[in-house]
């Protein structure tokens, strides 16, 4: 790298959405409030028939649960995942 280029940021965490669709009722605040702009709605409906959110872009999902935070019915909730670079690995694998 050429002198004063700052190294490439690596993510320590990405994030992972869990979303129940049988609790959903297609409110749409999770999407309204995800910062990276990750969810959008299905086009699948639930039992229920509302259309409930789904994870788009997934390695720009951040993990930091705001979607989970602002649903009325508990549907969905996020969560950061280490990263491969930053999970240890065993010195001396068993074969």
């Amino acid at each position: 790298m050429p002198e004063g280029t700052p190294a490439p940021k690596t993510r320590k965490f990405r994030g992972q959405v869990y979303i129940n669709w049988d609790n959903c009722k297609g409110c749409g605040f999770c999407i309204e409030f995800c910062p990276p702009k990750v969810l959008e709605f299905s086009e699948k409906f639930n039992d229920h028939g509302y259309h409930p959110p789904m994870l788009t872009k997934e390695e720009a999902c951040t993990g930091c649960d705001l979607c989970g935070l602002y649903c009325p019915d508990f549907a969905i909730y996020g969560v950061r995942v280490p990263t491969s670079s930053t999970e240890v690995k065993p010195e001396n694998p068993k074969p």
